[in-house]
């Protein structure tokens, strides 16, 4: 017995676990990012590596974040463009009148 599989759907799920495996790898690197500025910044003041006192993790959360929304909004925002198309065209005609 062979199941018929929605191709739309199909495609949206594999977004979407896309998108859940890219946010798991961002909360870890930057965890370890984290972890990694506060084992340098908490070292004592003899230590070379006490200067650091900008927190630097904030930079690759940050830039990693912006791919990470664009991520999300191509896997949960409106993935039907047909549909946003044709109420586009309906508009521009509502228009011309």
């Amino acid at each position: 017995m062979e199941t018929s599989r929605n191709e739309f759907l199909w495609r949206k799920a594999r977004k979407r676990a896309s998108f859940k495996r890219h946010l798991q790898n961002y909360l870890i690197v930057n965890a370890g990012f984290w972890a990694i500025y506060a084992i340098s910044f908490f070292q004592p003041m003899g230590h070379h590596l006490h200067h650091l006192t900008f927190p630097w993790p904030i930079w690759p959360m940050f830039g990693w974040g912006i791919g990470l929304v664009s991520h999300y909004f191509a896997a949960y925002g409106n993935t039907n463009q047909l549909r946003s198309t044709e109420i586009e065209y309906e508009k521009l005609i509502r228009e011309q009148r």
